[in-house]
């Protein structure tokens, strides 16, 4: 049985004891595991592991990840908040909070060592990632010259593209 407002390219795909919020679209390589799932209006290109939640109006790219209770996140409960955009390729061992950013390809799990920048771009410190887990407005990146994992204040916003989630 599918709710109305959700689209699921795939139904195999979805776990049963999942819960697909409304608005979802779950695309062909999405996934999402039991005792997971959405909030409302996402885009699911990625995977959703056990235990993970995703709010509202967030982007999980196409093959990115999120580590749950059975992948490798242990006891850390590991959410995206609202608005977020983890990018292709990428994935997450920490919690996110609202309006954060994980470009592509970057991996940030909870031992990752990052280094917290400025708005001027200068190094404040170096952390763990799991000392930002759960914060908002955060965006994290790799940088390309040193390969160094950043992390800045994020300063915009993410939309959904509104033609994909009218389900008219």
């Amino acid at each position: 049985v599918v709710p109305n407002g959700i689209r699921i390219a795939d139904t195999a795909r979805v776990r049963l004891g999942a819960y697909v919020g409304e608005g979802t679209t779950v695309m062909h390589e999405g996934f999402i595991n039991f005792n997971a799932g959405t909030e409302g209006t996402a885009m699911i290109e990625g995977r959703i592991s056990a235990g993970v939640v995703i709010g509202t109006g967030s982007d999980l790219g196409g093959g990115c990840s999120t580590m749950g209770t059975l992948s490798g996140g242990g006891t850390a409960i590991i959410s995206v908040g609202k608005d977020c955009l983890i990018g292709a390729n990428a994935g997450i061992g920490i919690a996110l909070g609202d309006r954060c950013i994980v470009e592509a390809g970057l991996y940030v799990t909870g031992g990752t060592k990052v280094s917290l920048l400025d708005n001027e771009g200068e190094l404040v410190e170096l952390i763990k990632a799991r000392e930002l887990s759960g914060k908002s407005d955060l965006l994290f990146r790799r940088n390309s010259q040193t390969g160094a994992v950043e992390c800045k204040s994020n300063k915009t916003r993410i939309a959904l593209n509104e033609d994909l989630h009218s389900h008219n």
